[in-house]
């Protein structure tokens, strides 16, 4: 019988198995979706079904430079227990190198490390661990001199937060430093022009809002209004930002000192915007207390 993709792709679904293993399967099994299954269980390489909808929101932030360029990858895990595990770290810095070669996150899931997938290599791990893990996100950063940072690094390269900056003119030692400030401050943007503009419309808003509680004339609210977003921008662009390393300087005025111009930056800190669930003993007895 012809394996399909599509027959493929329903057991990886089912199973959380790998691409190779799935195919592998079903060919040993005919096409038999049930048999390819329980060919899976017995090989210990459905496990990962059962992990998969478990919250995965530990893990690090991996960063990898080579020439001008960077890379920040999230790989999440369920505990830090595991994120502190040297295996796991070896899988997460092998797939930092090969996110150097990769244009976008699905790019990485299908590139090759060490003769198969990324993704069928995490699935592996999973099966082998026993945590849900996942490569949640990945940025690529390009500049003249491309800079990383980790904070709190579990690993050389490895951490909770990692952060890349991009930088012409000045040095490797000043653009640590930037790269520094962001990982403390975390700005939303490098300066007024890469802001959201969802964002700026929705602080614009909430300023009105407030503005017009006073009861002051429209003229006036208006001037407020402006003045206010002057400094909501300061404050969340790293250029305007005051520099954590000389408070007395903006970051970009910082930077114009050494002859340094500031061309971009990213920050990925482990688990930002996953939902973690919290779990209520109390409240799960008395669910099965009432059947």
């Amino acid at each position: 019988m012809a394996i399909t993709a599509a027959m493929v792709k329903e057991l990886r679904e089912a199973t959380g198995a790998g691409m190779m293993d799935a195919k592998k399967a079903l060919t040993e099994t005919d096409g038999d979706f049930e048999a390819a299954v329980d060919w899976l269980r017995t090989k210990g390489l459905a496990k990962a079904a059962k992990k998969s909808g478990r919250t995965a929101a530990e893990g690090l932030v991996a960063v990898a430079v080579t020439g001008g360029t960077g890379v920040a990858v999230e790989v999440n895990s369920e505990t830090d227990f595991v994120a502190k595990n040297a295996e796991f770290q070896g899988m997460v810095a092998g797939i930092a190198d090969v996110a150097l070669t990769c244009a976008d996150l699905d790019a990485l899931l299908a590139a090759d490390m060490g003769g198969k997938s990324v993704a069928d290599t995490v699935t592996a791990k999973v099966s082998t661990i026993g945590e849900n893990m996942a490569v949640r996100r990945m940025a690529t950063l390009t500049g003249d001199t491309v800079v990383s940072y980790v904070h709190n690094a579990a690993a050389p390269g490895m951490g909770k937060i990692g952060v890349l900056v991009a930088m012409t003119g000045g040095d490797e030692a000043f653009a640590r430093q930037v790269a520094m400030h962001v990982a403390a401050v975390n700005p939303a943007a490098l300066n007024e022009d890469a802001v959201d503009p969802a964002l700026v419309e929705k602080e614009r808003q909430i300023q009105i809002d407030i503005a017009r509680e006073s009861g002051k004339p429209d003229a006036v609210i208006e001037k407020m209004i402006d003045g206010r977003m002057k400094k909501f921008l300061a404050d969340i662009t790293l250029v305007n930002q005051a520099f954590v390393i000389n408070p007395d300087l903006t970051v970009g005025a910082a930077a114009a000192e050494i002859g340094a111009t500031i061309t971009g930056f990213t920050r990925l800190e482990v688990g930002e915007g996953i939902e973690k669930k919290e779990e209520n003993f109390a409240e799960e007895v008395a669910k099965v207390a009432k059947g």
